[in-house]
């Protein structure tokens, strides 16, 4: 029998950044989990119905943007994002206990993990071979329970308590301030507006001329509606050099001067993919684009006042 509450697909096993970044919601600790081996198994789970909503990862502040997510979205589904949650990451390198670091024959880990560790790896584990698992989780419960001796995973400290590892290294980034965004998506519905909101569109261009890039950042800039992010991807279904472009911007499409942007970009480019209007996370308002808003209301005030003298 049902329990009654929201199903949330994410990437499984336990002990994922991905599940340590969903406990931080309450309304989403609280969901009933599911578990999936792949990212893309999370959002076909969405699609299809059986879970309600799904948290994946989407970006990281070393390697950028996370593109089987991105890409998943903008081309193999039609879902909207609800919400964005970041979280701080601490890759840590773990083994069975009695494990040295020189005895360290194979490190195991999702690629995007390893590559935020490269230096580390480089000069400590050199002589290494890197295998890739499905999550940084599996990594450490593979080493736990599959693989032989001399083997290691870059994982979550809470993976290394979670499947009995001993920590050889903590924070073992190239980088300080790692930090990995994970977005909430559902089959439907946009959050309401905060006032404090980001829209995600993939758009097309109509024509790969020289300016066509140009032409879509305009309608952003005209506004003054500034971008968080921009992304160029290959469409996927043409050759090489077909690209469009993923844009990330701040306001909801309920505010007219984000609307008013989307009716130009629907009208003047090849094709937009609204991905959603939710809710930022952390603190990055832009008074201008609030100043920008003002001069567009009392610029449509004006225009509806001539307006009103047609005859």
């Amino acid at each position: 029998m049902s329990s009654g509450r929201q199903r949330v697909g994410f990437l499984g096993p336990l002990g994922t950044f991905t599940e340590q970044a969903l406990l931080t919601q309450p309304d989403l600790a609280a969901a009933e989990h599911v578990l999936f081996r792949t990212m893309p198994d999370v959002l076909d789970a969405v699609e299809s119905g059986a879970v309600d909503l799904g948290f994946v990862a989407i970006e990281n502040s070393i390697e950028g943007t996370v593109n089987l997510t991105q890409d998943e979205l903008a081309f193999n589904h039609n879902l909207l994002i609800q919400r964005e949650v970041v979280l701080n990451i601490e890759h840590c390198l773990m083994a069975k206990p009695g494990t040295a670091l020189a005895d360290v024959k194979v490190v195991l880990s999702i690629p995007i993990a390893s590559a935020q560790c490269h230096t580390y790896l480089r000069t400590q584990v050199g002589q290494a071979e890197l295998r890739a698992s499905n999550s940084t989780a599996e990594a450490a419960q593979m080493v736990a329970e599959e693989l032989g001796p001399g083997t290691a995973a870059i994982a979550p400290r809470a993976s290394a308590a979670l499947y009995g590892l001993e920590i050889l290294a903590a924070d073992i980034a190239d980088h300080p301030g790692n930090q990995t965004r994970f977005v909430l998506v559902a089959k439907e519905g946009i959050p309401a507006p905060t006032g404090h909101d980001i829209t995600a569109l993939v758009i097309y261009q109509r024509a790969d001329e020289p300016g066509s890039l140009i032409s879509i950042l305009q309608e952003f800039a005209a506004r003054r509606i500034n971008l968080s992010n921009l992304l160029s991807r290959p469409t996927k279904d043409g050759g090489l050099g077909d690209y469009c472009f993923v844009i990330y911007a701040d306001g909801h499409v309920a505010d007219e001067l984000v609307a008013d942007t989307m009716r130009s970009l629907h009208s003047k480019q090849g094709r937009v993919k609204f991905l959603g209007s939710y809710p930022a996370a952390g603190a990055h308002v832009h008074t201008a684009r609030e100043h920008a808003d003002t001069r567009w209301r009392d610029a449509d005030d004006w225009v509806q006042q001539l307006r009103a003298n047609i005859r």
